[in-house]
């Protein structure tokens, strides 16, 4: 069977565009190594949530093994794990991304109209007022009492029914009432009513294309081999995902910059003691960002977050009693977290008999920008009577982004400014891979953008 599209990977971009392509007529098939879980199926347990719903079990580490990187393996992917923060690319962003890949129209005007169609899509809310849990408040008056500017966080969701108790720390493992707007919820299912073809559980090991033609190989859930074949192939399994998988396809001597320009948004969780109970693991998970134009300056994020017990444990020092102590104490708990905008860029490359390599570091810019959002944080716990404060062990990165980064230069670039990679024209990608350089801001909204771009562009191309 020959479809008009394969598209590798059912997260947040492969599902937009496997759903406008099949929208427009395309015969779309869908290729995921994940699971097609659903509200009554999501694992609860957080080690089955880990194991089930991430690639290595729960947790991977770049090369000295200084960075956590958490990549989602489910159909849906980050919206599915993560909190469905929606912001818009500003200025400072959008201007750097238009220097590193020489595309005039990256530009907060240039993408208003797919922000505003993204937007359209998906129902977004703030959390309200009575439901701020401690942790929330500890952040809005210790930024209060610093003189430093916040925003409430705009989260993809619709009737999160906090009056009955819901903790958004579920989440993580999948929304059990469907209020988080993940693409499974939100897009997916009038697709696949639309003829979209999903196969979930599918890993796919090899992609070829010549001659107008692709095809696609891997192992379904049976453990057996199939093979797609159709004329367009769209890469959306993430920056990760699409590099690892062209260049065990051998696709580098093609690409030669393939798998370069990673970065991945280091995230530094600290956490603070208080003499009362804070309960910061429920209700809504997250409510407030940072929105201080001198940390955007200084190249940092702040939010309040919150992580349920396994990795909380991770982070806390400590062993024996003394972690135990620590941990008994979870209700007593506040959490920010510092997410730097990393300007160092990494590589992924493959190692013996295949495997991952994620070479990544933190240069002195970037250990300076951790240090001046780590001092911010520091003076919020302080203005509001923390006891205790304990920086986590261990940075964790979910924002991956590059490895088939945007330009108009094929020596410095993987992806030309229409989406196709150089070289080939019934190749396209759109996602997080594509990123030519750190945001410093939610990445969700704007690969939303993106996919959708790219499709009306992909709908063109079959169109001539």
């Amino acid at each position: 069977m020959k479809y008009d599209a394969i598209i590798v990977g059912a997260g947040v971009s492969g599902s937009l565009i496997g759903a406008e392509l099949t929208r427009a007529g395309l015969r779309c098939a869908m290729l995921e190594a994940g699971r097609h879980f659903r509200r009554d199926t999501y694992p609860r347990r957080e080690l089955e949530s880990n194991a089930q719903l991430y690639w290595g079990g729960g947790i991977e580490l770049n090369t000295d093994a200084s960075i956590g990187i958490l990549r989602p393996r489910a159909v849906g992917g980050g919206s599915i794990v993560n909190q469905a923060l929606m912001d818009r690319f500003d200025h400072v962003a959008l201007d750097a991304w238009q220097e590193a890949s020489g595309i005039g129209d990256l530009s907060p005007e240039g993408l208003a109209p797919w922000y505003e169609e993204a937007e359209r899509r998906i129902p977004m809310q703030t959390v309200p007022v009575e439901y701020r849990n401690g942790n929330a408040e500890v952040f809005r008056q210790g930024f209060e009492a610093n003189g430093y500017r916040w925003a409430p966080l705009k989260r993809a969701q619709s009737d999160c029914r906090y009056h009955e108790g819901n903790d958004c720390i579920e989440c993580l493992a999948g929304c059990r009432i469907d209020s988080k707007q993940s693409t499974a919820v939100a897009v997916l299912p009038a697709a696949l009513d639309a003829g979209l073809e999903l196969v979930p559980e599918f890993e796919v090991k090899q992609v070829a294309a010549s001659g107008g033609e692709v095809a696609v190989t891997g192992v379904n859930r049976a453990g057996t081999t199939d093979r797609y074949e159709g004329r367009l192939l769209v890469m959306a399994a993430g920056a990760i995902g699409n590099s690892k998988l062209l260049l065990a396809s051998g696709w580098q001597s093609r690409l030669p910059r393939l798998g370069e320009n990673f970065y991945c948004h280091p995230q530094y969780m600290t956490i603070a003691l208080y003499d009362r109970a804070l309960h910061a693991h429920r209700g809504p998970l997250q409510s407030f960002k940072s929105d201080d134009p001198d940390f955007r300056r200084a190249g940092f994020k702040l939010e309040n977050v919150f992580a349920p017990p396994v990795a909380l444990a991770m982070l806390l020092p400590g062993f024996g009693r003394d972690h135990l102590r620590l941990m008994r104490e979870v209700t007593r708990f506040a959490c920010i977290e510092v997410a730097v905008r990393d300007t160092n860029p990494g590589r992924i490359r493959l190692g013996r008999g295949g495997g991952l390599k994620v070479e990544k570091t933190l240069n002195a810019e970037d250990r300076a920008r951790r240090a001046r959002g780590l001092n911010a944080v520091y003076n919020i716990f302080r203005a509001t009577g923390a006891k205790r404060i304990l920086d986590g062990k261990l940075p964790i990165s979910l924002h991956l982004m590059g490895g088939l980064n945007l330009g108009v230069d094929p020596a410095r670039s993987v992806t030309g400014p229409d989406f196709r990679l150089h070289g080939f024209d019934n190749v396209f990608a759109a996602d997080s891979s594509v990123f030519p350089n750190a945001p410093g801001i939610n990445p969700s909204l704007t690969i939303m953008a993106l996919s959708l771009r790219a499709a009306e562009r992909i709908r063109g191309e079959v169109r001539a």
